[in-house]
């Protein structure tokens, strides 16, 4: 009877320590990959990045969002390996440009981040195919992957953008932050000879990092929560927040990339851009903009910012 009761008790024990882990590995999987889709703004909403580092350049991003909607723009959608619609707008500066494919931040949406890109691109003389991610914008989803998943996503719009742009069109992936992620991982897969060179701005090195670099922000254990973390991906969003990163991908890149990364970036790191660029094996530029915040390299300095890739991109278009 004893033995029994040991036995009983033991398994109380044990349960509760899975129920525990399970339920920390939900809250995780909730506070870091879940994200309820707002979906497209309303006529006269307005998104702007929360943050003191943002409103300098609150009425600039206004204004670019306001030019965007008033652009002439065509509608493309794919379906997702998992069976999600995503959606991009095509904003063309001039037939047979080269085309830009914009990918934005951390649970953010393409207008959102992307509004300056897309004039900045107009700048330089290219068309842009302007891609709201996985649970992002006008596109289906509520789960955000770190790149793990929204690269598969990549190389289906690649593959979209030549079928219906044409076999010769000259590609650029650009992406910001998660985006930048995203085009990084990218450029290690088998993509087409149309894709000539990618732009990452202020990306991370790998989720893993980054993740427990903003647990360590927190003030929480980051050594103790980050299982949890990687555990709920598994069970919770079916990915393996490892599988991939960036700074695996640029070890084996197929194409150039220019990476830019402001000096104040207290979110992303800037040495993460920095070992990134010493790790790439293909051709690459590095770019540093003095006194910009994340994802703000460009409202800060647009003068180095379009040098910079007027230079880069002498060699490659």
């Amino acid at each position: 009877m004893g033995n029994y009761f040991l036995i009983y008790i033991m398994l109380i024990v044990l349960g509760a320590a899975a129920f525990i882990v399970l339920l920390t590995s939900l809250i995780c999987f909730f506070k870091v990959f879940y994200f309820r889709n707002p979906g497209p703004l309303k006529e006269d909403e307005y998104d702007i990045p929360k943050g003191r580092i943002y409103e300098p350049y609150r009425e600039k991003m206004v204004k670019w969002q306001k030019d965007l909607r008033a652009l002439p723009a065509k509608n493309y959608e794919i379906r997702s390996f998992d069976g999600l619609t995503l959606r991009a707008k095509f904003f063309e500066c001039s037939p047979g440009a080269p085309v830009e494919l914009m990918f934005h931040g951390y649970q953010g949406n393409s207008e959102r981040d992307l509004c300056g890109g897309v004039f900045r691109a107009f700048a330089l003389g290219h068309s842009v195919l302007l891609i709201d991610h996985r649970a992002g914008g006008a596109s289906e989803g509520n789960i955000v992957t770190f790149g793990i998943n929204e690269v598969r996503d990549c190389l289906r719009w690649i593959d979209l953008a030549v079928r219906e742009l044409g076999d010769d069109i000259k590609l650029i992936l650009t992406g910001v932050s998660m985006g930048a992620a995203t085009v990084m991982m990218a450029s290690a897969e088998d993509i087409p000879e149309n894709v000539k060179y990618v732009l990452a701005d202020c990306g991370y090195s790998s989720a893993k990092e980054i993740i427990k670099k903003v647990i360590k922000d927190m003030r929480l254990p980051a050594a103790l929560l980050y299982p949890f973390v990687k555990l709920g991906a598994s069970i919770f969003g079916r990915f393996d927040l490892e599988s991939n990163s960036p700074m695996e991908a640029v070890k084996k890149s197929r194409v150039p990339i220019i990476f830019f990364h402001g000096n104040a970036d207290d979110f992303v790191p800037m040495e993460m851009s920095c070992r990134l660029y010493e790790a790439c094996k293909s051709e690459k530029k590095l770019v540093i903009i003095e006194g910009a915040g994340h994802g703000l390299a460009y409202p800060a300095d647009k003068e180095t910012y379009l040098n910079a890739m007027k230079e880069f991109e002498e060699n490659y278009l």
